[in-house]
Parts: structure tokens; C-alpha cells; sequence
């Protein structure tokens, strides 16, 4: 099933006091609009194991205001022969007095179990379901756990210290892309390659750049261990002659790289001339510049690492 769509699903999310704002953003971009804490409903179809933040999704099948009516819709269900586990997911809306225990979870997991005729296999199970309590209401469906792919991608044979975090990077391509399909993307001043790397492993369509011929030979380096495909080609962001839907640009600072301001204005106003979304990375807010390069800012956050910062902001 393709990423969208209108039926319900439900999404646990989690994320450490220095990510919060940057979870914040993604989650806005992936879902629109502000998220409940923790645990929230939506229409919108999201692959779990894209987001650094997001731990499990319930498609929903069933509802109901109690746990019998659940376990009534719950012989319905039909396995064609496969096996199946129940999970009682532990994220909810309880208030602490309200709190299911853990041999209560694993009573309702049987129960459901019980109802469900065919063959339970909690090790290796063909199909896994999902019951989770929000707004005091129940539901149950097909559930989905966050497989954390990106994991080894944190590992790279080319790096170097002030390159992004692998979940900053993957935080900024679900920005700049919340919906993969039929989008080009571009990576103008790409680095070592870790938004490529990221980009790629979600299947977007993305090509990289950059003015430094070692920097560009160890982001295809990164790129090809990793077994994806993409071009990363040599030279200045002036040069680009072609248009793309998003890019995302990290943007040089004096801190590590000789660049003046001229020069980083030069980069904003190129990617303004060769993208109509991008998402811009920086150690300080460039309000002024990005105004001036023609975008308007319309979401942002910052990731806070340590004493370190960054500054995302989102521009059309």
C-alpha cells in the first residue's frame, strides 16, 4: 500500500530531550499539523521504520469502547493458515492510576489470542496484531514494528566529525520529503554522502554534489558499501542546470570551512534557482539571508547535540 490514504492508524513515537524539537518537526511535516505526546491516531500511512522516532503503527481494524467488544470483532478475524502473535502495546494515554500491568497486558493478549482460530506462534509468527487503549477508546489491528534499518548506517567507511548524524540527516529527508513518490531530490553540497545514504535507503529518487573531489569520491564510497545507486558529481551549485522538487543543503560555516557570507548566500539563491522545497542546515538561524535568497520559512527546529546545535528550517 502506498504511503497516504484515509483509514486509521495508530502511532507511538519516542525521543530523547535533545531530539525533541527535531522529532517535532518531522512528525509535523510527516503528519501535518502538532502531535500529541507519545501516542496519537491519524489517516495518514506512514512507514514506520522511515522516522529515527517512531516506534510501532496499528492499522486498525476493530474499536470499541470496552475490551469485550473487541474481543467479539476479534473472531473475525481470518489468517488463511498463517500463524499469529497478539502485542499489547505498552504506549498509551492512561493516567498512572488507570495503568495496565504487565500481567494484565499479557491477559488481554491471550484473551484475543483465544478468539482468534488458528495456530499462535509468539517467536516467529507470520502475522502480528496490535491492541492499544487511546482516548479511552480500544482498537486493534495489524501491527508494525519500527525495524531500525538506519542502524547500520551510522557506520560509514568515509566520515568525518562535523558531518550529520544519521538520524538528523534521516529526520531532515522525511522533512524535505514526506511523500516519496514521483519526487527528485538533490543534495548540492552533499558531503560525505549521509543524506544521500539516508535518502536512498527510503527509496527517493536523489542525486548528489559537491566542490570538494575527495569529499565527492567518499560520498560514493559511503553510497556504493551500502548497495544503493546514485550520481554524485563534481563541481559548483552555480553550474546545476537542472530543476528538482526538494533539495536539502547543509550549509558551510566558518567554524570548519573557509566560506565567506557572500559564498553562502551564492548557495541559497542557486538552490532557490534549482528547487522549489528545501530544507537548509546551518549553526545559526539565517532568516535574513534565506529571506533575501527568495524562500519563505515555514516550519523549523533545532537539533541540539551536547553543547552543538543546528538549525533546520523548512522553505518553499
Amino acid at each position: 500500500m502506498p504511503e497516504g490514504g484515509n483509514n486509521s492508524y495508530i502511532y507511538t513515537y519516542a525521543h530523547s530531550e535533545d531530539e525533541a524539537s527535531l522529532c517535532g518537526m518531522e512528525l509535523r511535516c510527516l503528519f501535518g499539523g502538532e502531535i500529541p505526546p507519545a501516542i496519537f491516531s491519524s489517516g495518514t500511512r506512514v512507514d514506520v521504520s522511515r522516522s529515527p522516532f517512531i516506534k510501532e503503527r496499528i492499522d486498525v481494524m476493530y474499536e470499541g469502547d470496552t475490551l469485550p467488544e473487541i474481543y467479539r470483532q476479534t473472531e473475525r478475524v481470518e489468517l488463511n493458515g498463517r500463524t499469529f502473535k497478539v502485542i499489547f502495546v505498552k504506549t498509551n494515554d492512561l493516567t498512572p492510576e488507570h495503568k495496565i500491568e504487565y500481567d494484565e497486558r499479557r491477559v488481554i493478549e491471550r484473551e484475543i489470542g483465544l478468539r482468534i482460530e488458528g495456530e499462535a506462534d509468539v517467536n516467529h509468527p507470520e502475522l502480528v496484531y496490535g491492541i492499544v487503549t487511546l482516548g479511552g477508546r480500544w482498537y486493534f489491528g495489524a501491527y508494525h514494528k519500527n525495524k531500525a534499518t538506519w542502524f547500520r548506517q551510522m557506520k560509514k567507511p568515509r566520515s568525518y566529525s562535523i558531518a550529520l548524524s544519521t538520524r538528523v540527516a534521516r529526520a531532515a529527508v522525511n522533512m524535505a520529503v514526506p511523500r516519496i513518490a514521483g519526487v527528485k531530490m538533490i543534495d548540492p553540497c552533499c558531503g560525505i554522502g549521509t543524506v544521500m545514504v539516508e535518502a536512498l535507503s527510503m527509496g527517493i529518487d536523489i542525486v548528489g554534489r559537491d566542490i570538494n573531489p575527495l569529499i565527492a569520491a567518499g560520498a560514493r564510497t559511503n553510497i556504493a558499501h551500502f548497495g544503493f545507486e546514485s550520481e554524485v558529481t563534481l563541481g559548483d551549485i552555480a553550474d546545476i542546470k537542472e530543476h528538482y522538487d526538494v533539495a536539502i543543503v547543509d550549509m558551510p560555516y566558518n567554524l570548519y570551512s573557509r566560506i565567506t557570507p557572500e559564498e553562502q548566500f551564492a548557495i541559497l539563491t542557486n538552490t532557490r534557482r534549482i528547487a522549489d522545497r528545501v530544507v537548509i542546515v546551518a549553526i545559526e538561524a539565517m532568516d535574513k539571508m534565506i529571506h533575501s535568497a527568495g524562500f519563505t520559512i515555514i516550519d523549523r527546529c533545532i537539533a541540539k547535540k551536547g553543547a552543538f546545535s543546528r538549525h533546520l528550517m523548512l522553505c518553499e
